[in-house]
Order: C-alpha cells, then sequence, then structure tokens
C-alpha cells in the first residue's frame, strides 16, 4: 500500500481508563472483527490479563478503514499497558509509531502515569490526539477534565475529543482525527530492506515470531533475513500483518506493522531492539534500537526441585522474548541450589512473571525477598553491585553503602495532601515542590528511596487517599545510606530466601513484620518454633509458634497424677529428641514467602 495511506499510531493512559475497551471499539467499527466473534478486551489474550483487568503485553491489530475522503487508510494500531511496571512496553510501542492517542478517564482525570507516558511520546516527537473518554458515566465532567488537559498539553479545547468507549459513542471521530494529524511513515521503498524488532514471542511450531516495524524496502516470504545485532541468519518463512489474529502476506511493504515467522528454535538469536536485514545486505546500517531498561527490583527464582533447573532456564528465555524487561543470571544459593536472579521493574512485574511460570510452564518455584541493587565500596577500595543480600559483605569489610533513589510525582485531589505528606515523611521522603492543575487537584514531587516505593506504597498510597491519588517515578541517582543485612531465622536455621538489605531507621518495624507475618502464616508443627529477625549476631525481633500438642492423656480413664506426669513427661523428651536430631526442619510454603513479600 501507498504509505501516505498508513498509519501507524497507539493508544497511551494511566491504567484502567479503558485502552482495551477503546481498541475494541476501534476493531468494530472497522470491522477487522465480525460481532458474532467480539468480546470484551479482545486485545488482551492472556488469560492474566483478563483475570486481572489490565493490560500486560503490548498488542498490534491492523484495521482497514474509509475515511470521509473516500480513501481506503491501513491503520495499525498498538494497545499498551498502563502499569507504571510496563512502561518498557509502552516505550517500545512509541518507537514504532507516529502518532498516540492521549486518553484520560473524564471521572478521574489526568493521572501519574498519563503524564510519564505523554512525555515519553513527546521525547518521541509523535502528534497527540487528546481524547477524554468515558463520557456517558453520570459522575463524568468533560469541561473539568478537558481544562486539565488544555494546561497538560496546551492544545486548544476543540481539539479535545469527547467519547464513551463502551457505548462508542463518538469514537468514529478519532479514525478521522488519526487519518488527519497522524503523519504517514517517512520510509524509503527503494532503499534495502530493514525493520524494526519492537517485541517478539515464542511459537512451539513456528519457532520465534518477531514483530516488526517495516522502515525501508520490502520483505517477501521465504526471503533469507539477518539479524544485525546477534548476526543470527534465518528464513522469513510467514510473513503478514496481525488483526489481531496472524493473517499471511506475500510481502510486508514500508511503513507497515507486521510479523515475520523464523522458524528459529534458538531463543537468543531474535533480540528486541534489533534491525532486521536481507542477508548478504551488508552495508545497510542498523537502525537506533531501544535504550536498554534498567531493572528497578531483583529477586532470586529457584525450581522446588533441583532437577527443573534446565526447565527454568528454557522458561525463562521463552518469557524474555515477549517480556523484554526481564533480566536474569545464574545463582547458586547452599539452601536452594542452582536458580536464577532476576531483575524486574516492579513488584507487580515479579509476580506477574511468576504466576505465568506455574501456568504456561507448569513450574513450582520459590522466591526470594526481592531487593533493589545497592552500589559497595569496600574497605581496599574496590567498588560493586550488590544484586543480592547473600553477596553483601560484613561490616568489617565494608567501606561505604550507596543506595538508589528515585524521583516520585503524586496527582493527588489536594484534601488528601495531609496523608500523603505524613505517608512519604515516614518513607525517607525528601519534598521538593506542588504544582496545582486546578484548585482541587496537585501534583507532589518528592525524591525517595527506591526500596521504600517499589514493595507496598502504591499500596499504603491508595488506602490514605481512598484511591484516588497515583503514583509514577523513575531513576535518579545512588545516594549513601546506613545499609545493614537482615536475616531471618526458623527454627534457629538461616532462611535465605527471607534474607533482606534495608536501611537501619526500617529495621526494626521490617524485622517486626517478618516474623509476625511468618508465626500468623506458618503451619504449626509438633515442636515450638523459634521465628527470629538478625542483624549480624544480634536479635532485633522474636515471636514463637506454639506446638501441636498431641493428645497423650486420652486413653487414660482413670488413677492418679502420676500416670499422667509419666506420659508428659515422655511426650516432652520425645520432641527434645526431634529437635537435637534434626528432625525439627520446617518448611516454608511458597505461598508464606508472597504474604512476606506484599507487606499488606
Amino acid at each position: 500500500m501507498n504509505q501516505n495511506q498508513i498509519r501507524n499510531f497507539c493508544i497511551i493512559a494511566h491504567i484502567d481508563h479503558g485502552k482495551s475497551t477503546l481498541a475494541d471499539r476501534l476493531l468494530e467499527i472497522t470491522g477487522t472483527i465480525e460481532k458474532r466473534k467480539m468480546k470484551q478486551q479482545l486485545l488482551d489474550t492472556m488469560e492474566l490479563e483478563r483475570e486481572r483487568g489490565i493490560t500486560i503485553k503490548l498488542q498490534p491489530a491492523r484495521m482497514d478503514y474509509k475515511a470521509t475522503d473516500g480513501k481506503e487508510y491501513q491503520l495499525n494500531l498498538i494497545d499498551t499497558p498502563g502499569h507504571v511496571d510496563f512502561t518498557y512496553e509502552v516505550s517500545r510501542s512509541l518507537a514504532a509509531v507516529e502518532g498516540a492517542i492521549l486518553l484520560v478517564d473524564s471521572t478521574q482525570g489526568v493521572q501519574a502515569q498519563t503524564i510519564a507516558n505523554l512525555y515519553l511520546a513527546l521525547e518521541q516527537d509523535l502528534a497527540i490526539i487528546p481524547v477524554l473518554n468515558k463520557t456517558d458515566l453520570p459522575n463524568s465532567e468533560v469541561e473539568r477534565r478537558a481544562e486539565e488537559l488544555m494546561k497538560l498539553i496546551g492544545c486548544k479545547r476543540e481539539e479535545i475529543l469527547a467519547v464513551s468507549a463502551k457505548t462508542g459513542v463518538g469514537v468514529s471521530t478519532i479514525l478521522e482525527k488519526v487519518v488527519t494529524e497522524v503523519p504517514p511513515p517517512k520510509g524509503d521503498g527503494q532503499k534495502p530492506f530493514r525493520a524494526m524488532i519492537f517485541d517478539s514471542k515464542y511459537d512451539e511450531y513456528k519457532g520465534v515470531v518477531a514483530y516488526v516495524r517495516m522502515v525501508d524496502g520490502e520483505l517477501n516470504k521465504n526471503d533469507a533475513i539477518n539479524f544485525l545485532a546477534t548476526g543470527h541468519s534465518g528464513e522469513a518463512l510467514e510473513v503478514g500483518c496481525l488483526k489481531p489474529n496472524y493473517s499471511s502476506l506475500e510481502s510486508l511493504q514500508t511503513g507497515e506493522i507486521g510479523y515475520i515467522v523464523t522458524g528459529l528454535k534458538d531463543i537468543e538469536a531474535v533480540r528486541v531492539g534489533d534491525t532486521v536485514t536481507l542477508k548478504g545486505d551488508s552495508k545497510v546500517e542498523s537502525l537506533p534500537g531501544y535504550k536498554e531498561v534498567r531493572p528497578m527490583v531483583y529477586a532470586g527464582i529457584f525450581p522446588s526441585e533441583g532437577n527443573e533447573y534446565e526447565h527454568l532456564r528454557e522458561a525463562l528465555l521463552k518469557l524474555k522474548l515477549s517480556d523484554a524487561s526481564l533480566q536474569f543470571d545464574p545463582e547458586h544459593s547452599a539452601a536452594l541450589g542452582f536458580g536464577f536472579r532476576c531483575g524486574f521493574l516492579g513488584i507487580l512485574h515479579l509476580e506477574i512473571l511468576k504466576e505465568r511460570l506455574e501456568r504456561e510452564h507448569n513450574m513450582e518455584i520459590v522466591t526470594t525477598t526481592p531487593s533493589v541493587a545497592y552500589e559497595v565500596t569496600l574497605t581496599n577500595g574496590e567498588a560493586k553491585v550488590i544484586k543480592s543480600p547473600l553477596e553483601f559483605p560484613d561490616a568489617s569489610r565494608l567501606g561505604e553503602a550507596r543506595e538508589p533513589w528515585v524521583t516520585v510525582d503524586i496527582v493527588t485531589p489536594a484534601e488528601y495532601l495531609g496523608a500523603i505528606m505524613s505517608l512519604v515523611q515516614d518513607r525517607r521522603g525528601v519534598y521538593k515542590n506542588t504544582e496545582y492543575f486546578e484548585e482541587t487537584r496537585a501534583v507532589l514531587h518528592y525524591e525517595m528511596p527506591l526500596s521504600s516505593v517499589i514493595v507496598d506504597f502504591h499500596d499504603k498510597l491508595k488506602s490514605s487517599t481512598a484511591g484516588y491519588a497515583s503514583l509514577s517515578y523513575e531513576l535518579l541517582e545512588y545516594r549513601p545510606g546506613k545499609i545493614m543485612r537482615m536475616d531471618i531465622l526458623v527454627a534457629e536455621e538461616q532462611v535465605p530466601a527471607l534474607a533482606t538489605l534495608i536501611h537501619e531507621s526500617e529495621a526494626y518495624r521490617h524485622g517486626r513484620y517478618v516474623v509476625e507475618t511468618l508465626k500468623e502464616t506458618l503451619p504449626r508443627q509438633m515442636f515450638v518454633v523459634k521465628i527470629q529477625a538478625a542483624i549480624g549476631s544480634k536479635i532485633i525481633a522474636s515471636e514463637r509458634l506454639s506446638a501441636y500438642r498431641k493428645d497423650v492423656l486420652a486413653k487414660l480413664y482413670g488413677g492418679d497424677r502420676t500416670r499422667k506426669d509419666k506420659l508428659l513427661k515422655k511426650q516432652k523428651k520425645g520432641k527434645e529428641r526431634m529437635m537435637s536430631q534434626g528432625k525439627g526442619r520446617v518448611e516454608i510454603p511458597s505461598e508464606t514467602f508472597i504474604k512476606v513479600l506484599r507487606r499488606n
């Protein structure tokens, strides 16, 4: 198709502002999906997405649309996630398109992730189409939210569209706006073929399937192809577009978005951000690709059975194809055996990966307590990056420890400012300034330690503000801090999976929380279980889990007290012997680990 009749765009918004519903209506109006096959959140293909009601993966779809000017247009849409943990999916989508629909819920207004995603789009110099959604709801405030958008992006009131994605009212005007406002691609069809991989997935039958944005030239079915960054070669066994299912074509043209079935079983041969060219085109320059993502959180993932290590490795490699922000390196623990140290963008990202491993790959895994990466300088001057509590040097070798700090933006109704300031102060936050959208809504700017933000800060923020506040954050720098390692002992044995690095000011509170959570969630044993939090040799918090007591007196029906005492003494000796012979070990269920991680 002529490039002038191609429009590539994506939908960006805060979580739960109606991106997937709007995508459903666009597919329906353009006739891409038959009405009888239509279902809610059609582009949310993962079971987890439908269960949780959130978008986790970007999803492309091609639509054919006849505009009011009488011309046929090819519209390539990419639906993106809205949660801060999946920002890398959004940034990759933005690099593959020329325009973005900025969707704002007219009942809630501009939120933190709306602003963060808008800045990402402006960095890519995309055409922005502002849209207010959910106008059919009785508490919708179109004019008030339009004022917020005008202040945020400096547009005129008539440029802001008001629609209801649920009912379909006004959605066709968005398509017209995409045709008129979003510029066509600027590739050169006469140049040698090159395309950028913005996503990929693994198919058991087709091998690695690469989702590409065509930049220059043309790719035909069965052409021999080359991946510049990895140096691997393959063949385009099938090319086509997503409608949103695979739709095979004879070729992909300049400016289009589509897929290439490579047939490759080597998962590491295809990398997101790589440039695809025809085999033998040695003069073709590689495309800029993507900024390498920096994980915010690290956690160890180990198979519950030692012989499942290779299965876990293959599962993580397959997941990395569809989740480019995941990073992992081999790790060994004396207690847990061989596993991987994985880098995530947040706690939700970790939870989603754990569930995908269990559901999609049938893996039983143990997850260690998540921690951020610290920089340390040893007394001999050597500098190291510490991603695991088990790597942290003892006090005699530690010169200085530095922890990551982030800039935090919190969008909130003004009435909750006091509650938020109190919450952030408890988390060692440093106040910077406050901006107002209007008299009743403000943006608070803070600097906070990353470790205080990632675990339960979002939950506490929502409960402090009746769910109205929203949060986004970005890495700032590393600053010196009093960091120490806290170990957890269960039945006087260290549990390496629960060891954590923590700031001195939060050690007692967190230690108290962990031992109390373990006391509530650990199954009771036939003996008393001591649960302790320790820093070095100092115990800072302790609890006891009382023992089951078998009723050894049940068989007695008479006699004096000495008979009872004799049986009770025998039971007590048996329990002591069980402990002394090492039979007093406690198995910690994986649900207990998750409860400790969530800090609810």
